[in-house]
């Protein structure tokens, strides 16, 4: 097989031909390094790449392979990952120039089990400093540009893994989602991407944000790589008291499974106000195709969000005050204008208005789930209200606009994290100037499986997810 031919590959069908022996873990290897090196200098996704040790890496796998031993359902697959997630004595910057050179004391969860479902890891990705910002900007590092069309924003806080995703320089990433930075990433880039109901996914060994909304996730080619990759690194684990105890469903079984009768909502109110009229005529045909497959279409009416994403951000804010309290003391200078500046509004919520807003969440999920999943199994809505903006019109600092163009950009997603659901980004097609656009499915808690079954039934009907920036 071609190396351009392999990097055409999704993260689960180069499992498949590896297992299959059609492919060689090194050939893909190399495939992906040489792309890596080639789309670097023009994307900036790349914070390091460990090009020898993933060789050598990629060179066990098919010594093991050979023997007949085969690691688990991602054997021999490259990936790189946003770098805050920890691997012992390695440094991981978070983006920031305070961690930059810090070695990590012990590795992440999520990598553990990637590693031990055969992925091969091989670098780690750009991505927004200390995951607080939307837009992909990093002052430190270097903004990260968009595949397809590199004067365009990636999303952030996940925009490295957006952007060496989509332009097929790794097989799939890990991103983060506390609110919207793995489903902004995937809108922008045209990648499908998971943000799985909060303690689905240990959070141990990832860089911290806000404790009550900061999620682990996938950004993939396809809804099929997000369940493949989901069902490795979901499930409970001593060392996160706050992950989940329940069982992990076999999410790829589950793919194929007919979506005849399942009840999708769809609803006008706060999702659609305001909408791109070429945004709102894709996301409306996304929604048509699930009615060709057989899927019940239920209008619901939702209750007033407004106040659930304020209160969102304002937890954010607060937490990642919190967290960053030492720092903001002995080392103000070396934050980026931006993020000083939104660190700074979290330190002046009082603590009152704080738990005010976590006490929200559960009358708002109460309130959520009878308007919607007192009908219907999964709600429908656009991921984004807008076009992709440019690097320069999004590059905004700390300014007085700041606060506007970060929630403009999460407005429709951050909900979903204020709620703890789990949210399915999936390609819903082009705009005329060539970028992509998305959709969100919404499920119940933990019913990730039902937004896997409902995204790839969606792709096996259209091509969006098989367009490419590769020019």
């Amino acid at each position: 097989m071609k190396p351009s031919e392999m990097l055409e590959l999704s993260a689960a069908s180069l499992a498949r031909a590896i297992r299959a022996k059609k492919v060689s873990c090194l050939a893909a290897m190399e495939a992906v390094l040489a792309r890596a090196g080639h789309v670097q200098p023009g994307l900036n996704c790349f914070v390091r790449i460990d090009a020898e040790e993933a060789l050598a890496n990629a060179r066990i796998a098919d010594a093991e392979l050979a023997r007949g031993f085969v690691r688990g359902p991602l054997h021999g697959v490259p990936m790189a990952h946003k770098d805050m997630y920890y691997r012992e004595g390695v440094p991981s910057s978070g983006g920031s120039k305070i961690m930059r050179d810090r070695p990590a004391p012990s590795t992440s969860t999520a990598l553990k089990r990637l590693d031990a479902a055969g992925a091969i890891q091989f670098g780690v990705l750009n991505m927004a400093e200390f995951a607080y910002g939307p837009t992909g900007h990093n002052y430190h590092f270097g903004h990260c540009r968009n595949p397809w069309d590199p004067e365009r924003i990636t999303g952030g806080s996940s925009s490295g893994s957006g952007s060496a995703v989509a332009a097929r320089a790794s097989f799939a990433a890990l991103g983060s989602d506390t609110g919207g930075s793995i489903r902004a990433p995937a809108t922008f880039c045209g990648l499908s991407g998971i943000k799985p109901t909060w303690s689905r996914v240990s959070r141990y060994g990832a860089m911290p944000l806000s404790f009550s909304l900061d999620t682990v996730g996938p950004l993939a080619r396809t809804v099929e790589d997000c369940a493949v990759i989901m069902g490795a690194i979901a499930g409970a684990d001593p060392l996160d008291p706050t992950a989940s105890q329940l069982p992990v469903p076999d999410y790829q079984s589950r793919l194929a499974r007919p979506i005849k009768g399942l009840r999708i909502a769809t609803t006008r109110s706060y999702f659609h106000d305001g909408m791109d009229p070429e945004i709102e005529s894709l996301v409306c045909a996304s929604l048509e195709a699930y009615a060709r497959l057989g899927a019940d279409i239920v209008e619901v009416d939702l209750p007033d969000m407004e106040p659930w994403g304020h209160a969102a951000v304002t937890i954010i804010a607060s937490e990642a005050a919190a967290a960053h309290a030492n720092w903001m003391r002995t080392r103000p200078q070396d934050y980026s204008d931006q993020v000083r500046a939104r660190l700074e509004i979290g330190l002046a919520v009082p603590a009152t208005t704080y738990i005010e807003c976590l006490r929200l969440r559960g009358i708002a999920l109460q309130a959520f789930s009878a308007a919607v999943f007192g009908k219907a199994d999964i709600l429908h809505v656009p991921s984004v209200s807008f076009q992709t903006p440019t690097i320069a019109e999004t590059d905004v600092g700390g300014g007085e606009t700041m606060m506007k163009v970060m929630n403009t950009i999460t407005r429709l997603t951050r909900i979903g994290n204020f709620l703890g659901l789990p949210c399915l980004s999936v390609p819903a097609g082009f705009a005329k100037n060539g970028m992509p656009t998305a959709v969100q499915l919404i499920g119940r808690q933990f019913d990730e499986a039902a937004l896997f079954t409902a995204g790839h039934a969606y792709q096996q009907a259209t091509g969006w997810h098989l367009r490419s920036p590769i020019k």
